[in-house]
């Protein structure tokens, strides 16, 4: 089935966005030592050029950009940030999106909790402002670029990027063309044009990300736990508990570690773990690395 110029014309305005963000995130990446991944052919990722992580469940999710600590072309380093682009046109498409997003990368963040990855979205088009909060609730760091600044940006070179659904295919066609005549130095008109009228929501966006990368550990509190554990339904159970322990009692069985580390953004990460080794590799993988 051929591919309506709409959806051609949303393929070409979804590739745009991407790259506003690039050059910046590279930037960054260097200054934190980090690798930044983005879609291109990876030996890591056995060549393919989709960018995708796996969660505890086995399910894959596709991202635009992933910054990693240790990484390189080929080695999978460990999750710093997940970032995911989007661009939807209506406001219809854009609440589902923004809930596809969610559902995707919040299992990633699960995962990979102790390495306390950012977690970043993109938007472009229309995207409700309820999407918008949600979506900062859940502790996504967001950049919303609004199709009134797509259509200011394709201006530059001359097109007229303005489209709704009562837009016959022939107009969008005419625009699709008109993009695959555009040089390399016309993308980048239109995507420096974008950068200049967000300058200051990029600007925070990076911020945000560098204070999460920045972190550094205020401190690590580990509680070495024995004897029994308590668990119960009420707050009479648990004093009852409590009365009835003996603290003198001298044969003391080990249970658990469990480690609490604080940084100082205010993040904050609890583990538990039955043996000494998973305990000190969780704490080594926690250390700066060394140049």
């Amino acid at each position: 089935m051929a591919q309506s110029p709409t959806h051609k014309f949303g393929q070409i305005i979804g590739e745009l966005i991407e790259r506003p963000l690039y050059e910046p995130l590279l930037e960054l990446a260097k200054r934190q030592g980090l690798y930044l991944d983005s879609k291109h052919s990876r030996p890591a990722r056995g060549g393919k050029n989709k960018v995708a992580w796996q969660d505890s469940k086995g399910n894959w999710h596709d991202l635009d950009y992933v910054l990693e600590a240790g990484g390189s072309e080929e080695t999978l380093g460990r999750p710093k940030a997940f970032i995911e682009v989007a661009y939807r046109r209506y406001t219809k498409h854009s609440r589902n999106k923004a809930q596809e997003m969610q559902g995707a990368i919040l299992p990633l963040a699960e995962t990979y909790a102790h390495d306390r990855p950012f977690l970043g979205v993109v938007l472009a088009g229309v995207f409700t402002e309820g999407s918008v909060t949600q979506l900062r609730s859940h502790g996504f760091g967001v950049l919303y670029f609004p199709f009134a600044s797509i259509v200011a940006a394709f201006q530059q070179v001359g097109i007229d990027a303005a489209f709704d659904e009562s837009s016959s295919d022939r107009d969008v066609k005419r625009k699709v063309i008109a993009c695959a005549k555009l040089r390399q130095t016309d993308w980048n008109k239109i995507v420096n044009h974008l950068r200049h009228l967000h300058r200051t929501e990029i600007e925070s966006f990076l911020h945000q990300l560098e204070v999460s990368l920045s972190r550094t550990i205020q401190t690590v509190f580990v509680v070495a736990l024995h004897d029994r554990s308590f668990e119960g339904t009420t707050v009479d159970d648990a004093i009852h508990f409590i009365e009835a322990y003996d603290e003198s009692s001298a044969a003391l069985r080990f249970c658990r570690y469990e480690v609490n580390i604080r940084y100082t953004n205010g993040d904050e990460v609890r583990a538990t773990f039955a043996s000494k080794l998973e305990a000190i590799r969780f704490l080594t993988g926690l250390r700066l690395p060394t140049n």
